[in-house]
Formats: C-alpha cells, structure tokens, sequence
C-alpha cells in the first residue's frame, strides 16, 4: 500500500526542487541544467510518494523481497565534501619502521616445491637432527643450516613461536644487550627448523613479466612457495640495528621495544605512548585517545632542538630519533608509522529518508560515447532484489538494462558461462567484514581472516591482534560532523563477492563465487602502516599471526589478489613497497584505490606505489568521477560513482550499492523511512578498486593457470579506450594538468581504460585465453 503525502512533506519537496530551479537558472547553459532538474524532481516525487522506479524486469524481484533483504541508504545529494589537497597526513606518536641494509629476501626454490607437490611429499614431517644442527661459518646470506634437508623434509613446518619482540631499556644497558642476544638465539633456532630457501634479489623498481613466478599448482604448493624464511644474514643484521637503536635511545633518554620480522623490517615503539600498547585496558583508552596521532607537519626535527624539549614532546621525539637513525647509515629505510584512511569520499549527512536535496550538472560534463556491447545469449541475471540498482555490474551500453558506465560484468557471466571459482582467493585489507550481516554470515564465500590491528585504542575490540576479523566499527570523533562507522571493508567485499549471489536476498558481488579473506587493518581513526605491511604479507602467504599462546598461524588461504581500498597522501613509503614487492614477486596481484584528492596518483599511497595496478573511479556515464586521483600511474577506470549525479533516472544517486549496515535508509519500493539496513550506497576509488579485483577472480577462474602478468595483461586488453573529454575537468580544480586542444577550459586527467569484462573473448574463441 502505497503512503499518502502530508502537506507538510510536499511542501518540503516542492520547496527544496524549486530552490534548485532557482541555483540552476543562474548557471551557464541554463536550459539544460533545467531539464535536468525536471527529471531529477519527478524522480525525487516518485520517492516521497511512494512511486517506485525500478528496472521493468526487476519490480517483481524487488516486490517479493523482505524489507530487510531490499532496504537501502543513500540519496542524490548536491555537494561532496572533499579531501583538502594540503591536507596532512598523520603519524602514529613513538612508533617507527625501519630496515637494516642489504637483508636479502628469500624463498624456497620453486623447482623443489613443484618437485615435492608432484610427488605428493606435503605429509608433515620432523627434521631429521642433523638438519637441526647451526653450520659453523656460515656466509652472511646464507641460511642457517648444516646442509639442505631432503625434499619429503620439507613439508609444511611450522615453527612454535614468532619472531620475538626485544625491549630496549637504557637504563639498564647490559640486560638489554642480553635480551638482544637471547632474541638472536631464538631466531637462530627457528631458523635452524625451517626449510632451505634460496636467494632472492629484491628491487623497489618496477617488475618485468620474466621475474614473475609461475603460480605453483596446489594450495600447499602454493603455501610453501609464498613464506619467508629466516637466514642469519637477517637475524645478525637485526642484532646490530637493535645496538644502534639502543644507543639512539639512550641519547633521548627513552626505553621501547622492538617487533623484528622474517623479511627484515623492524617497528620500534618509543617511550610511554609506544612501549607497550596492549597495557591499554578499555578504561583507559578514552583518556588516551587524543593523545597517540601526530599530523605530519613536514618540519621533521630541528638541528637546534634540545634534549629538554625532545622529551617532552613525543610527537617531536619520534621526528628525531627517525632523524639519528636514518643518518646512522645503518638502515635500507627509516620511516614514521603513518595513518591510512578507507577511501569513501566523505559526503553530507541525508537529509531524511527517501528524500533527496537535488543535484546539479558540472561545469565539465562532457557526454559520453561508448559503444554498446551487443549481447546474443540469454542474459545471466541475478534474483537478488537489489540487482537492478547494480548499474555498475551491467553491460557497458545505452539500451534498457545496461549503463554506459558499466563494467561488462554481466556479459561475461553469459558469454564465458563463468561466476568465479572458490578457488580463487582475494584477500581484502581494509576495516574488516561485518560477519553478522544477513546476506554475509551464511555465505560460502568469506574464509577465516585476521584482525592485524596491533593498538587496542584503534582496534576498538579492547584487545590486540587476532584470528576475529570482524569489524566492530572506526569511528574516530564522534564530536566531529558527519561522525559515524564506515563498515567500508564490508562494502568493498560485498563488490568483490563476499555476499551470497543469487539468493534473493540483497545485492550480487562481481565474482559469485570466489573466497575472500578478510584482514582488518583499520581501526578507529585509520590504520598504521606497520599494521598494513604486515597485513599485505600475512595475506599473502609469507609471514604469520599469533595466536593468544604465542603460535604462529598462517594463512591457510594465501591470495591470488590483494585489495587495497585505503590511501594516504604521501609519496609511497619504502616500507610499503618493501611489502608490495614481497608478495608480487611470489605471483600475488596487488589492486589499490587510485585515491580522492583529485591529484596525480604520485603523490598518493598505495595508487601511486609500484607494482600495483591502480584504479580511478568512473560515474555512470563512463566518465572520470570528479573526487578521483589521476595520472599515468593510473592502469584502469572503474565504476566508483557518484552520489550528486542520477543519470539512469531512477531517482537515487549513482553511487556504488553494496553491502555494509546503515540508518536513514528506505524501502526502494514504498519509499517509506527504515531505521537501519544492510545494504547503501557509496562513492570513491575504494568503490572502484573491488571491481578490478572481481574482475581479476573472475579471469583467474576463467584460466586457473595464468599467472598474475597473463592476467594483468588480459585485463588489460579488454579496456575500452577513453576519450581525452572523458578523463578531463576544469582545468580550474586541477592545477597541474594539461589543456585539452579546442577545449582551452578543459585539462587531461590520464585515467587509463574503462574496465569492460565484455570484451574478453571466450577461453575456446578465436581469440583465446591470454
């Protein structure tokens, strides 16, 4: 039964589209910004009163579906706030990554692992004693071990402990030098335990396809050739670098501790703030919340500041013991513990359910022209009820039923009779997975994650690291506008596939089937770098969490794919590249969010980081999203949306619709207010990055023995061509950029090829699997 209009609520929406009339009028190009008002108010009637625009296919899918299994958030709104490009960054105070020089990266040899799967050697098995024994002499890159062990020795070893954290205390120099040393053994017999690697020589340059690994053809296989291993050219290079932060301290006047890792890279925690933060007990983090972020201000430590001064302040204490360390000559890097946040582009709070405030058309739209993709088999299509309002996963076209921002996807579950292959695994870094959200907790989609965030006042669980993923929510300030938790990890995996497809209950994710692992990295306020590296390496297969009794667990599920929904404005980090690198040299795929500073990838982390593939954010009409970062770095575009457009007509912005819990929503058919729901519509490159992983699964699934540069390079292949007025803006909003020729108003932002699955050509077509 449809609702009746109040006077009152008419009044409202007349009110509100007649003052849009009047802020259109006095705009260029009036006629047909009033046309488009028009349009956009009889949608906004159809709203309020209850007259539902869906897809004419769709209607009875949506009229049979619960209101919990249909409602949803998100209105046109006229204005995005966006991130300030002098924005600064943020630090977490006293904590500090950094790497000894010259540690080489290491791995077991892919032929001996190959070897081992084909003779089915992957039982569990105990070294032999011998193998045990430390080599007397052994060169400084060589690992610690008398001599290779066979290969049916070489099973799954998992040693009982991790890699040990090492406190720094000046005051008592001997027993910390002590300390170093029994950490120094205990890394020795660890390593003493674990399978003979073989040495590789890791750049921060650009990959070529020769270094690429091939894929080893089973999990375990898979697993085995993914871990790092320890060699004593990193346990002694670790040992020295704890002397020299020792002495650093010591100058300031400061304990801490020291996290050493099996790759080499080191966290230091200085002074109260970084010494231990599982002291935090939930009593005290509201005290402390203020109190251990720092915004970068670029003036690092002063050579005049005293020591008085130094101590005092922890933020500038951090600045400078950065600042000996890194003129120590000891360090490959030395690099503050900086904040990434998700990358949602943060809007205006709605003004109330179902209604929506307007929108007006930029300056710099320019119309696009994308050919259709013309489809002779029966559509694939999904019965969850919120498909239609998917404009995102339909076939790229102007027709009924498909979008010319649209990503193919649907044309590929037809042509190439594939949704994806539990098989293929994604990993999703980001804010964790709402494991109780109806259309996730039953699916067979979402395998076991990990909670990476190491700093109870960021976690927001009251604890450490652990095996729970799930996402309690990030809210930073509550005090601050537009407060609330983002569930953004939600969102991004429920593109992905993390939502069960197909059962009329929801929204459809790009892969039907695919696995998903979550790992929370962001918490409340953001999420440390240190978390984050840890977190890309855990998901790939090379290093381990620990369980509450200190063992190591390992990630029975490495990734194919990595999403990185996050951004931070800085250049890329040495020590985030240092983990990119670590796992794309073993096979993995690293997907990033180009970011929504609307600046050149260059200046952004990890869009502008190398060796990843980074992704701007289109709108509906296939055209660059005005929030979205850009640049040559950029390899594709993909639907991110765009909350201030309606372009389908439908009534409800063109934002990306996923999975995540919400308020102020609606019921899409009544159009009546819902309290809460579990499904809203969101915007930015965080939107945009999933849908290349999907894409990515789904290729995967398609040719299960492609590597990771045959599946880039498909991908690739497949992108639509843009125009240069389809990746352009006013040359006005983005300083920098250069004029496009004719168009002296309007500036080139390069952001690669519209991600269109349609053009893949069938495994068994002419064209063939690349």
């Amino acid at each position: 039964m449809l609702p009746n209009l109040t006077a009152k609520t008419t009044r409202y929406a007349i009110g509100a589209l007649v003052t849009s009339f009047l802020v259109l009028a006095a705009c260029d190009q009036q006629n047909t910004r009033l046309e488009r008002a028009r349009e956009l108010a009889g949608a906004t009637l159809d709203q309020i009163s209850g007259r539902a625009v869906v897809e004419p296919g769709a209607e009875q899918t949506l009229l049979a579906a619960s209101v919990m299994d249909r409602a949803i958030a998100g209105t046109v709104v006229n204005e995005i706030a966006f991130q300030a490009e002098n924005e600064r960054a943020m630090f977490a105070i006293g904590s500090i990554i950094a790497k000894p020089k010259d540690i080489v990266s290491v791995a077991l040899d892919e032929e001996d692992v190959l070897f081992m799967e084909e003779e089915e050697f992957f039982e569990e098995v105990e070294p032999d004693a011998a193998m045990m024994e430390m080599a007397p002499g052994a060169a400084d890159d060589a690992p610690v071990m008398a001599a290779p062990p066979p290969p049916a020795a070489m099973g799954d070893i998992r040693p009982a402990r991790l890699m040990p954290t090492v406190k720094l205390d000046p005051s008592a120099p001997e027993e910390t030098r002590e300390e170093i040393a029994k950490a120094t053994r205990d890394m020795e017999q660890t390593a003493a335990a674990e399978p003979v690697p073989v040495a590789r020589t890791r750049s921060l340059a650009p990959r070529t396809m020769e270094a690429a690994i091939p894929a080893p053809r089973t999990l375990e296989a898979r697993k085995l050739a993914r871990r790092s291993v320890i060699t004593g050219d990193a346990i002694r290079k670790q040992q020295d670098a704890n002397s020299v932060m020792l002495d650093t301290l010591s100058k300031y006047g400061m304990d801490g501790q020291v996290a050493l890792s099996r790759e080499g890279q080191m966290v230091i925690q200085i002074g109260a703030d970084g010494a231990d933060p599982t002291q935090f007990t939930p009593e005290k983090l509201a005290a402390t919340q203020a109190s251990f972020l720092a915004v970068d201000s670029g003036a690092g430590c002063p050579d005049s500041t005293d020591l008085v001064t130094v101590q005092s302040n922890a933020a500038l204490a951090t600045e400078c013991i950065v600042k000996d360390l890194r003129a120590s000559g000891q360090f490959e890097y030395v690099e503050k513990d900086y904040i990434f946040q998700n990358q949602f582009v943060r809007r205006p709070r709605e003004t109330g359910p179902g209604t929506s405030t307007g929108t007006t058309t930029p300056a710099d739209a320019i119309p696009g022209d994308t050919p259709e993709t013309p489809v002779t088999l029966t559509d694939v299509t999904p019965n969850d009820p919120l498909w239609s309002l998917q404009w995102n996963f339909q076939n790229n076209g102007t027709d009924e039923g498909t979008s010319p921002g649209g990503a193919g996807f649907q044309d590929f579950w037809t042509r190439q009779a594939n949704k994806g292959s539990s098989d293929v695994i994604v990993a999703v870094v980001d804010t964790g997975l709402q494991m109780q959200h109806p259309d996730i907790k039953d699916s067979p989609n979402v395998a076991p994650g990990w909670d990476m965030v190491s700093d109870p006042r960021m976690g927001n669980d009251g604890d450490g690291r652990d095996a729970d993923a799930n996402d309690p929510g990030d809210m930073c300030d509550p005090s601050q506008p537009f407060a609330a938790d983002t569930f953004h990890g939600t969102h991004v995996a429920g593109t992905i596939g993390a939502a069960a497809a197909d059962n009329a209950t929801g929204v459809v994710g790009g892969a039907w089937n695919v696995k998903i692992v979550p790992v929370r990295a962001l918490g409340k306020c953001g999420g440390r770098l240190s978390d984050i590296n840890d977190s890309i390496r855990w998901a790939g297969g090379l290093i381990p969490g620990e369980d509450s009794e200190g063992n190591e667990v390992w990630n029975d599920n490495p990734a194919d794919i990595i999403n990185l929904s996050i951004g931070l404005f800085e250049f890329c980090p040495a020590s985030l590249q240092d983990a990119i690198d670590s796992v794309t040299e073993r096979g993995v795929i690293v997907v990033s969010a180009a970011g929504n500073a609307r600046v050149s990838t260059q200046y952004y982390a990890p869009g502008g980081c190398q060796n990843v593939i980074s992704v701007a954010a289109g709108d509906a009409r296939g055209q660059i999203a005005p929030y979205s970062n850009f640049g040559p770095n950029v390899t594709v575009i993909a639907p991110g949306g765009d909350l201030t457009r309606d372009d389908n007509g439908d009534g409800r912005p063109d934002g990306v619709l996923s999975t995540k819990a919400a308020s102020n929503c609606y019921d899409p058919v009544t159009g009546e207010g819902v309290d809460t729901c579990f499904y809203a519509y969101e915007q930015g490159t965080s939107m945009a990055a999933p849908h290349v992983s999907a894409a990515l699964a789904l290729l995967k699934a398609r040719t299960p023995e492609a590597t990771a540069e045959e599946l880039k390079a498909t991908l690739i292949a497949a992108l639509d061509t843009r125009e240069p007025l389809q990746c352009s803006g006013s040359c006005a909003l983005y300083p920098g950029t250069t004029p496009i020729p004719g168009s002296p108003d309007m500036c080139a932002r390069p952001c690669g090829g519209l991600l269109n699955l349609a053009n893949v050509p069938p495994v068994n077509s002419g064209g063939g699997a690349q």
